[in-house]
């Protein structure tokens, strides 16, 4: 299948985040040692915080929440 002596050695690497095993994959190395994954990135937990500083948020919820409404209450009359 593969010739030998041209492919890299394939290994059953081990990934640790602050030292602690989050999963096994094949790869190329032995051991590889992450500072973010899906299991404590922000987005993913849903911890994530939008910071705003010129009102952009508030702005675009205030055009489309008011058009919701008034979609809303076109449709009930």
């Amino acid at each position: 299948m593969a010739k030998k002596g041209l492919h890299p050695e394939w290994y059953k690497t081990k990934i640790f985040c602050d030292g602690k095993l989050i999963l096994e994959v094949g790869t190329t190395k032995k051991e590889l040692f992450v500072d973010i994954w899906a299991g404590n990135h922000p987005f993913y937990t849903g911890s994530q915080k939008i910071i705003d500083t010129e009102g952009r948020v508030e702005k675009f919820e205030r055009k489309y929440n008011s058009k919701e409404l008034q979609n809303n209450n076109k449709k009930e009359n």
